[in-house]
């Protein structure tokens, strides 16, 4: 049996939601459109990019990032409690399962990990739903048998609700989001410890900073080229909004301002403004209403780029000129003329 065989075999052999099995696409589709709203953009996106479709059946695919030691993608399958790698050569494969719950009792609703990033040494850290922290995973590691290790599961000896999604700083202090999605109930769970959603500053070894609690959703995170800004996507229907917050000295961040408001759209597209990444000149890359929202720096909404479904976050790989994203059921890319932070 050849790789590819046996990795999909694998991910038969995995499912426990009703769902078709993951699959790669083969031969791979194009879908979608790049919608351009700025002349501005064309220096960022081509109009006739093609978008791929790579593989498809995830119950809600989340957090792609790229991994240049190996050269492949990762990425969350939330529900199914499993991160799935993406390698040109070889297709989909299970990387790490479980992801986001490591507990023995059986455990319904998003209990997997979510967004995904790799710190200034290269290992990989998640944000862990079910097991309500942010952690590293350990290496050596098997999918079988992964190890993590705590970096923050509480403030002020209260557990989080369900770290979302994060930013990790040259300094190596870690910015995150706590909404309760990972929670049963989420905002309906009366028996949360903390009865806010917070953004929050961790330095590996030390406590939490709590930096916000004013957002009732905060969702994506993302800091700009020179890290003296700090973008906050809220994933609230009645107020989507992208957050820009002035980063201190300490590292804490300021009242922050209103980058762009989406709220209108949101009545209009489907999706809701979740994952965001940023590009080499501080253009933002940020999913939302319709799609992943090419946004400037001064907060002007340039382009669309749109597979047709909803994108929950998005990551820049390869040579930092492809986008991936994570597409609801749906595992895409797209060439762009932007670069990536880190490439």
């Amino acid at each position: 049996m050849n790789q590819r065989a046996l990795n999909l075999s694998l991910l038969l052999l995995s499912i426990s939601l009703p769902l078709q099995a993951q699959t790669t696409i083969d031969p791979i589709e194009t879908l979608g459109e790049i919608e351009i709203l700025d002349p501005a953009a064309e220096a960022l996106v081509d109009p006739d990019a093609k978008i791929e479709r790579l593989a498809t059946g995830f119950h809600w695919s989340e957090g792609p990032v790229w991994i240049a030691e190996g050269g492949f993608l990762v990425f969350s399958d939330v529900p199914r409690n499993t991160v799935f790698k993406w390698q040109d050569d070889e297709g989909l494969s299970i990387y790490l399962k479980p992801s986001g719950y490591t507990q023995s009792a059986s455990r319904e609703g998003e209990s997997g990990s979510n967004g995904l990033a790799v710190d200034n040494q290269g290992r990989l850290i998640l944000c862990q739903h079910g097991d309500h922290r942010v952690a590293r995973m350990d290496a050596p590691t098997t999918a079988a048998e992964p190890k993590f290790i705590t970096i923050a599961a509480e403030y002020q000896g209260k557990e989080f609700n369900s770290p979302n999604d994060l930013a990790i700083h040259s300094s190596g202090a870690i910015y995150f989001t706590d909404p309760p999605y990972g929670r049963i109930g989420a905002f309906k769970n009366t028996d949360r410890p903390l009865d806010y959603q917070g953004v929050y500053r961790v330095m590996p070894g030390e406590e939490p900073t709590l930096l916000t609690k004013k957002l009732r959703a905060p969702n994506g995170i993302a800091l700009s080229p020179d890290e003296k800004t700090l973008y906050v996507a809220q994933s609230d229907s009645s107020n989507l909004i992208y957050m820009a917050y002035n980063v201190l000295d300490d590292g804490s961040i300021d009242e922050g301002r209103v980058l762009l408001d989406v709220t209108e759209l949101g009545k209009q597209r489907p999706g809701s403004c979740d994952g965001l990444k940023v590009d080499t000149a501080g253009n933002l890359f940020a999913t939302g209403p319709g799609g992943v929202l090419v946004i400037s720096p001064e907060g002007k909404h340039l382009a669309t780029i749109r597979t047709g479904d909803k994108i929950a976050n998005c990551g820049f790989g390869e040579d930092g000129h492809t986008l991936y994203m994570t597409s609801n059921h749906d595992l895409c890319r797209v060439r762009v003329k932007a670069k990536g932070m880190g490439f």
